[in-house]
């Protein structure tokens, strides 16, 4: 006899819920392997003479499900080979939740046959009363991956076994809901043992016994407030703003009236990752974040494009310049992948409007950042000393033209001299990797924090900062200074 296979679905409840034409097959059948016999038709079946060999052994055996459903399968398979046509048996229905059976089928040796089943899907919707046409998820409570929860439909999550699943699945449930929000534990829907038990989603993996009959369903989020965390809510509140009854004000706004408010938003970020303020950062985060979605909706207003073609640019960015990550190239140090990023760029660019290696520099970045732009570029050309010694006697030679100029009183000349000084300053931070614009951000705190100190000072004393000569200033600030290597020490 040639092999095959015939999978039945032992369906959700009891005997009197299986289809006559499936409880005949089953009698008929001389052998009938199953993944598990913890399920009330076997019961009932080998009461009336019906033969089963159950899997169980095979979940002590491995500590992964997919190990577990892999053997499963390669056994009825090898059954099949030495037996020829074996019946091969599961809960529910066997398309539904049922991996051992897509292994089956997607196996070419072996025909299969799938003679249907009754789903535990239609017991757990009566059981708790729900339309899944109002929007409805399975998930798989095994690989349940967070951002693929549908919060605002009705979710039902299988293959939760045990405690340790119950536990798993409390914990991915947890980074979308609310600690306490209910969640309703359904075991054995459809038969006499049927049970509904609602409990606070921290109590999920304690509060009540799981077996391989039971179902965790969460109903759809309802309350505003808890929505505030989904992207979908963020951007169906900024087109409200800027629909037909939103604000005057986000109504009128154009990607060059924002353009000020962007660059706010970043330098009031880099102010709270500066005071190490996880809680201030992801607030400016949130506003950089709001500048993002204002300027993607303008786009969709305008019908040039929306926050998903922003997202797809970005992600497709992302991949083609990571090819150490996303593909076959090797990159052995951080150095090596900022050495490909940038080979990628040229050759993005070479097909583009640029007629110079100086282009692509935003103009509006600050004046510091923008000049150690311009000397990378112009370094990666070549033009760029190799030595410490002529990088700073340039420096010293423009400070010299400078302070000439001032002494001549040509201020004008001056200025430009004093340019050149800066540029020449920024060209020796960048040959010892310093960050100049960071460095004179941590000079502006440094001496704003001195400052402060010398007016609380005075201020103990009931004395103006403005009444004192400048002597009498410096021996607070040298107390500042010592304070600030006394801090440093501890």
């Amino acid at each position: 006899m040639k092999p095959s296979i015939t999978i039945i679905g032992l369906g959700a409840g009891g005997l009197d819920q299986l289809p006559v034409g499936l409880y005949k097959k089953l009698l008929q059948a001389e052998k009938v392997y199953i993944r598990t016999a913890d399920h009330p038709v076997v019961q009932e079946l080998e009461q009336e003479g019906a033969v089963f060999h159950a899997f169980d052994h095979l979940y002590e055996k491995h500590a992964r499900f997919e190990d577990v459903y892999r053997e499963t399968a390669e056994t009825v398979m090898q059954k099949a080979r030495k037996e020829g046509a074996v019946t091969f048996a599961v809960p529910g229905h066997p398309l539904v939740a049922e991996t051992t059976v897509q292994l089956l089928l997607r196996q070419p040796e072996i025909p299969v046959q799938v003679a249907g089943g009754q789903s535990f899907l239609d017991a757990v919707f009566t059981a708790l009363e729900i339309d899944p046409n109002d929007g409805f998820q399975l998930l798989d409570g095994t690989a349940l991956y967070p951002p693929d929860i549908a919060v605002t439909q009705h979710v039902l999550i299988s293959q939760v076994f045990d405690s340790a699943s119950a536990g798993e699945v409390k914990l991915s449930l947890m980074e979308r809901y609310p600690d306490d929000y209910p969640v309703t534990v359904v075991t054995a829907a459809g038969s006499e043992a049927e049970s509904l038990v609602t409990v606070p989603l921290f109590e999920l993996d304690r509060a009540v016994a799981v077996s391989n009959l039971t179902a965790v369903y969460v109903a759809p989020i309802e309350k505003e407030s808890i929505l505030y965390r989904e992207f979908q809510t963020l951007r169906e509140v900024i087109a409200t703003l800027r629909g037909p009854d939103g604000c005057p004000w986000d109504r009128k706004q154009t990607h060059e009236s924002l353009k000020r408010y962007a660059v706010e938003e970043v330098y009031e970020l880099l102010e709270a990752i500066d005071e190490q303020d996880d809680d201030h950062i992801a607030e400016e985060l949130g506003d950089v974040l709001l500048q993002v979605m204002l300027h993607a909706q303008i786009g969709e207003d305008n019908g040039y494009f929306d926050i998903q073609d922003v997202i797809e640019h970005v992600t497709e960015k992302m991949i083609r310049r990571h090819p150490h990550v996303f593909g076959d190239t090797a990159a052995a140090d951080a150095e090596e992948v900022l050495a490909n990023w940038e080979e990628i760029k040229k050759s993005e660019k070479q097909n583009g409007s640029r007629t110079s290696m100086l282009d692509g520099i935003p103009a509006s970045l600050p004046a510091l950042h923008y000049a150690v732009k311009l000397q990378k570029k112009a370094a990666k050309a070549g033009f760029d000393w190799t030595e410490d010694g002529p990088v700073w006697a340039k420096v010293e030679e423009e400070l010299n033209e400078w302070k000439h100029d001032i002494q001549e009183n040509r201020m004008e000349a001056a200025a430009g001299e004093l340019g050149d000084v800066l540029f020449a300053v920024v060209n020796a931070a960048r040959h010892h990797d310093m960050d100049p614009e960071e460095a004179l951000r941590q000079t502006n705190r440094k001496f704003s924090s001195r400052f402060r100190h010398i007016e609380m000072r005075l201020q103990e004393q009931n004395l103006n900062v403005e009444d004192q000569n400048l002597e009498q200033l410096d021996v607070y600030w040298e107390e500042a200074k010592q304070n600030e290597r006394r801090e440093g020490s501890e």
